[in-house]
């Protein structure tokens, strides 16, 4: 069940207790039904009848709600000698007293018991209505919440009271009804407003839950842009952030981050993530290495092969291959296949750190599982090639040209490396 604010329901019925005890001696009186527009005579209530609920009321506030309902039971066997106000009154204390036990089930009934009768104070019967109302929703009750709502309306309740609004755009909610649910919403929200007050946070909550089971994203992205103004908390900010992603507005989704990472609110492994993507989608990847270097030195990224694989891919692009060698060898030792050596490989080749090359190389295909062999014997030849072990680069070439990958450039290679090969030993031959 879920658990309604007991201090609103306790409100709500203290208060038509209040009225009941304050009118208990004066005469009777009349009240006009809005929805029948006639006028019904309220008989008053006997000072023995009061006493005996009011008798009850102080056993419950002292703690005993059980003696409490066994006074209330006393009461009611003599309620072929009471009058309807009467009769009402004693349902609402037992009403009161079932809620304060948690007995949401009597509560309910005794609640409906004192509106099923007629001669009854109008007051008594919208308080009594709404509380019935809040607490079939805290049942889970959520088409009796709309028709208890629709009955207070009816019996002259407030419609321009924006919780009440807000109970039934909750009600309709939790029925999937949603464009019914976003009418008193809405007007709970601009009633609220027009007055110069801030609405509920939650209730922006339940607007922007209802846009989005309308499938209408740009509404989402703007309520929760009021969220961001209203409540500036870092799940608004992000949340606001993945909306302009999903709208395909990647340079506003990417200012949201940077303003919510400046504020320390992207604290999260996902979302340290997520902004370092985008640095490196937006083409300022030293910012995303630098982000995901210092995210994983205080423990909040994991170093392992995925996240080591782009940390060294955004210092690559960034120009830093000083800084993307030692991240791509550490991830190449995580690593179960060579593809990662590969890469570190290449990496040395473009450095010109020949040697090195041909280790990392020859150490990813001992791995084996390549991705692409050519391409790792092309990086082997020019390597050797550069070391002027000509042999060994044509060999590595040869292999090389047998893949489709690599064909084109390494036949283009081999024909090089020969005539060098042949310049040196001739220019070897001459020095002899």
């Amino acid at each position: 069940m879920k658990k309604l604010s007991k201090k609103l329901v306790i409100m709500s019925i203290v208060a038509s207790l209040g009225a009941a005890v304050s009118n208990t001696v004066v005469v009777s009186a009349h009240a006009e039904t809005s929805a029948s527009s006639k006028t019904v005579k309220v008989p008053a209530m006997r000072s023995k009848v009061y006493e005996q609920l009011a008798r009850a009321q102080a056993i419950a506030d002292e703690g005993k709600p059980q003696e409490a309902i066994e006074a209330l039971d006393n009461v009611n066997r003599k309620r072929n000698s009471m009058n309807s106000y009467e009769i009402a009154m004693m349902h609402n204390f037992y009403a009161f007293v079932y809620y304060n036990m948690e007995d949401m089930a009597k509560a309910i009934e005794n609640f409906e018991a004192v509106v099923a009768e007629e001669a009854i104070p109008e007051s008594l019967r919208q308080s009594t209505l709404y509380s019935l109302a809040q607490l079939q929703m805290a049942q889970e009750d959520y088409q009796g919440t709309i028709d208890k709502l629709n009955a207070w309306l009816a019996a002259g309740g407030d419609a321009e009271n924006p919780n009440a609004q807000v109970l039934m755009a909750q009600a309709y909610y939790q029925l999937k009804q949603y464009d019914n649910a976003l009418k008193p919403l809405e007007k709970a929200i601009k009633l609220v407003a027009d007055s110069g007050e801030t609405p509920k946070e939650n209730w922006f909550v339940l607007q922007r839950a209802i846009y989005y089971s309308l499938k209408k994203p740009e509404h989402v992205a703007d309520v929760t842009e009021t969220l961001v103004r209203l409540f500036n908390k870092p799940e608004y900010w992000l949340q606001l952030a993945g909306m302009y992603g999903e709208l395909g507005l990647e340079k506003k989704q990417l200012a949201m981050m940077e303003v919510a990472y400046q504020q320390g609110f992207v604290d999260k492994r996902a979302d340290v993530l997520t902004l370092a993507q985008l640095y490196v989608y937006h083409q300022v990847p030293v910012k995303g290495a630098i982000l995901l270097d210092k995210a994983m030195d205080e423990g909040i990224v994991e170093q392992d092969v995925k996240n080591l694989k782009f940390l060294a891919q955004a210092y690559t692009l960034a120009k830093e291959d000083e800084k993307a060698v030692p991240v791509l060898a550490k991830a190449a030792e995580l690593s179960a296949d060579g593809n990662l050596d590969a890469q570190l490989g290449q990496t040395y080749l473009n450095m010109e750190k020949w040697q090195l090359a041909i280790e990392s190389t020859q150490k990813a295909l001992e791995k084996g599982e390549l991705d692409d062999i050519g391409k790792a014997q092309l990086v082997l030849g020019m390597a050797y090639f550069n070391l002027k072990q000509y042999d060994k680069s044509l060999k590595a070439l040869e292999l090389a040209s047998e893949h489709n990958s690599s064909k084109v450039m390494a036949n283009q290679w081999k024909k090089y490396v020969s005539k060098e090969k042949q310049n040196a030993e001739a220019l070897a031959s001459i020095s002899a």
